[in-house]
C-alpha cells in the first residue's frame, strides 16, 4: 500500500479492478447493447431499375440502383444484371417485382425476364421469352407471375421459381400493364389497344370479366387495397377514369384543370402514370407535357388539390410501402404529406437518376421481409 493513502480509497480502487475484470462486465464491453437492435433491425431500401426510361442510358446507366430510405436517400450500390439488346447494348426495362417468398427481386425487359437473389445480389437465371417481356405481376404468394408479352396479345404465366411458362393466355393485341389482386385471386390486364381492363382467374387463367368501355385505350393504372375500384390513365385524357370492379361499369371521367394538354416525348399519351396513396386519400396522376404531378382526392367528386412541377417528363408514379414518400420517375422524392420535394436520386457518379421501373425493397439482416409494388396500389385492406 503506498504510504498515506487513505483505506478507504483503496477498497474503491480494488473493487473498481475487480469490476473491470469480471466476466460479466468483459461480455458487456465485447457486446454493445446496440449490436442486437441493429441485426434485427428493418432496413428500408428504393430498388430502380435502368435503364429504365426506353433503353437510354443517359438516366442513370444499367442494373439496378439501391437507395436508403431512411439515409435521405442516399445511393448505397449498384447491381449488375443481364438484360441485353441482341447487339449486347443494355435494353430496356419494362418491369420490376419481388417475390418475397424467394427472396428474389425480377427483372423485365424487351427480349427477357431475370430473376436476382437479394441476399447475394447474383442473377439466379436470365430467360429469353418468346413474344418479348411487358410489365408485370407476381402473387401474393410470390409464386406465380403473370407476365405480359412486348405489346403482342398474350400474357404468359410464370413459374417464380424456374422461369418456366405454365400457361399463355390470349387477352386482345398489345399485352402493357398488370396487377395481381392482393387477395391473389384475380388479375388484371390492360390492354393498350383496347378501352377494355380484363380480369383473369388466377387459380384456372382464364378471362372472367372486363371493367369499361373506357373512353379511350388503357394505359397505366391502379387500384384500391379491397380490389372494389380501379384509377386508370386512357389514351387522350389529362386526367384519368374511374371503374368500378365489381360491376364492371365506368363510374367518372375527370380532366385536369388549368393545365393545357400538348405533345409528350414518349409514351403518346398526357397522363402515362397514376398512383393511389396507401391510405386511399389522394390520386397522383402525371402530366408529361406540362412536367407535372397533379394531386387529386380518391373520392368522389375527385377534387383536384394541387400541382407540383418535376424537373423532367414524368411516366410513372408510385409510393413508399408508408405512403411517406412519392417517386415520380422523373428522380425526385417528394413528402407526401407537404408535397416538399426533399431530394434527387443521384447515382455513385452524382448523375441524376430517373426510371419507370422502382420499388421499396425492406430488410431484416440479409433477408428481405416485405416489398412494395411498382403500381401504387392502395393500402387498405
Amino acid at each position: 500500500m503506498k504510504p498515506g493513502l487513505p483505506i478507504v480509497t483503496t477498497l474503491r480502487h480494488l473493487l473498481l479492478i475487480a469490476i473491470i475484470f469480471s466476466p460479466a462486465y468483459t461480455s458487456l464491453v465485447a457486446q454493445p447493447a446496440s449490436k442486437h437492435v441493429s441485426v434485427n433491425a428493418v432496413k428500408r431500401y428504393l430498388y430502380v431499375a435502368v435503364p429504365g426510361i426506353r433503353d437510354y442510358l443517359g438516366y442513370g446507366g444499367h442494373g439496378i440502383l439501391v437507395f436508403d430510405i431512411d439515409n435521405h436517400h442516399r445511393f448505397v450500390k449498384r447491381i449488375s444484371t443481364g438484360g441485353l439488346h441482341p447487339d449486347k447494348t443494355p435494353s430496356n426495362v419494362k418491369g420490376i417485382a419481388v417475390s418475397i417468398a424467394l427472396n428474389s427481386v425480377f427483372v423485365s425487359t424487351i427480349e427477357s425476364l431475370q430473376r436476382i437473389d437479394l441476399t447475394t445480389d447474383q442473377v439466379i437465371w436470365e430467360k429469353p421469352v418468346e413474344g418479348g417481356c411487358d410489365r408485370m405481376s407476381i402473387s401474393p404468394d410470390g409464386k406465380t407471375m403473370y407476365l405480359p408479352s412486348f405489346e403482342k396479345g398474350f400474357w404468359n404465366v410464370v413459374d417464380c421459381a424456374t422461369g418456366n411458362i405454365i400457361k399463355k393466355i390470349d387477352v386482345f393485341k398489345r399485352a402493357h400493364n398488370t396487377i395481381y389482386e392482393p387477395t391473389g385471386a384475380h388479375v388484371y390486364m390492360g390492354d393498350i389497344a383496347s378501352p377494355w381492363l380484363y380480369v383473369a382467374d388466377a387459380k384456372t387463367h382464364q378471362l372472367v370479366n372486363k371493367i369499361g368501355p373506357f373512353a379511350n385505350f388503357i394505359r397505366p393504372f391502379t387500384i384500391n387495397g379491397k380490389h372494389s375500384i380501379v384509377y386508370a390513365t386512357v389514351d387522350s385524357l389529362l386526367g384519368f377514369e374511374v371503374g368500378d370492379l365489381n360491376t364492371g361499369k365506368k363510374l367518372a371521367h375527370i380532366e385536369v384543370k388549368g393545365w393545357n394538354m400538348g405533345p409528350v416525348r414518349r409514351h403518346g399519351n398526357p397522363s402515362h402514370g397514376i398512383g393511389l396513396t396507401p391510405n386511399e386519400k389522394e390520386l397522383w396522376v402525371a402530366d408529361g407535357f406540362n412536367m407535372r404531378v397533379h394531386v387529386f382526392s380518391a373520392a368522389p367528386p375527385y377534387q383536384q388539390l394541387t400541382t407540383i412541377p418535376l424537373q423532367d417528363m414524368p411516366g410513372w408514379v408510385t409510393f413508399s410501402i408508408d405512403g411517406q414518400y412519392v417517386y415520380p420517375s422523373s428522380g425526385e422524392v417528394i413528402k407526401t404529406e407537404t408535397r416538399e420535394i426533399i431530394a434527387t436520386l443521384k447515382d455513385e457518379f452524382h448523375n441524376n437518376v430517373a426510371s419507370e421501373k422502382m420499388l421499396e425493397i425492406d430488410f431484416a439482416g440479409e433477408k428481405a421481409v416485405k416489398a412494395g409494388d411498382q403500381f401504387g396500389i392502395g393500402g387498405l385492406r
